[in-house]
Parts: C-alpha cells; sequence; structure tokens
C-alpha cells in the first residue's frame, strides 16, 4: 500500500513538471540553414506555438493554412508567433521551402529530418501543437486537427497573456 502511494505522488509529480517542463535542448536547421537550440527557442516573453507538421500530412497543412489565414491579425493583438517544426525525413526535406513559400507562411521553420525534436518532446502523431507561454514552459499540447480548432489556440494565447 505504501509502495502504491509513493508510486502515485511520483506519478503527479511526472504530470507536473511535463506540464510545465523546459523545451529540451536538440539542434535543428532553420530553412535557410542556420542552427538553433531547441532549448533557447522563445518569442521575447510573449506566449508561441510549436506545430509539428509534415509536407505529406494533410491534416497539418490544413491546420498551418487556417492559422496563416489569421496570423497577422494574431501576430498583431498578442504579438504571439508559429514555429513549425517540420518532421519531413532527409529525402523529402527539399519539399519543404517549396511548401511553406507556395502558401506564403510568414513562420519561423525547423527541420527535424531525425525526429529527435519529435521525440524528445513526446509526439506519437501529426500534426501536434504545443503552446508555449511567456516564460518558457508548456502551457498546453494537443494532436490531430478538426476545422476551426485553431481558434482554441488564441484564445489559449489570450488567456496566457491575461495571467501574466
Amino acid at each position: 500500500m505504501k509502495l502504491m502511494k509513493i508510486f502515485g505522488a511520483f506519478v503527479l509529480a511526472l504530470v507536473g513538471l511535463t506540464a510545465h517542463a523546459q523545451l529540451p535542448s536538440v539542434q535543428l536547421k532553420t530553412l535557410e540553414g542556420k542552427t538553433v537550440n531547441t532549448a533557447e527557442l522563445s518569442n521575447d516573453g510573449k506566449p508561441f506555438v510549436i506545430s509539428f507538421f509534415a509536407t505529406w500530412c494533410k491534416p497539418c497543412n490544413r491546420e498551418l493554412k487556417a492559422i496563416s489565414e489569421q496570423y497577422a491579425d494574431w501576430q498583431d493583438e498578442t504579438g504571439m508567433k508559429v514555429i513549425a517544426v517540420s518532421i519531413d525525413q532527409a529525402q523529402n526535406i527539399n519539399k519543404v521551402k517549396p511548401l511553406v513559400d507556395g502558401e506564403g507562411w510568414e513562420y519561423e521553420v525547423l527541420l527535424d529530418p531525425n525526429s529527435e525534436f519529435r521525440r524528445a518532446m513526446g509526439v506519437q502523431m501529426i500534426p501536434h501543437v504545443f503552446i508555449i507561454d511567456g516564460k518558457g514552459k508548456i502551457a498546453e499540447s494537443r494532436s490531430g486537427y478538426t476545422d476551426g480548432a485553431e481558434n482554441h489556440l488564441i484564445e489559449k494565447i489570450r488567456e496566457l497573456i491575461a495571467e501574466e
């Protein structure tokens, strides 16, 4: 019985840690070839979104396209930003920039061809978004996309800004 209580406390502590975990440190490249340490991702004290996607993932592309349609307004209102992380493998990585340019996405785009950052963040399926608060802690995480779900992102960001 005592072991179960200790285990329960451990699980609760672990859940608490993951809810407010710092970002793991993985070296990724931008579309321009610059190296970025994911532990240093930030938005000058304002919330931001990390969206894991792949060029071949239709729901991912629908979600990023839907966010893109409102992105300028959201940035003006809250200062938020989106960092899109492609998990396309090396053989498909040359498709990422044409997709981003073709869609006119204004996001910061990082390449994770070995899925190191994806694994470090515990992402099982894509699309997967994380909302990161102004202190760099994970405020929310979700997988999948249904039309209109992008509106939850801006609502959560507004909440986080109101709390700070």
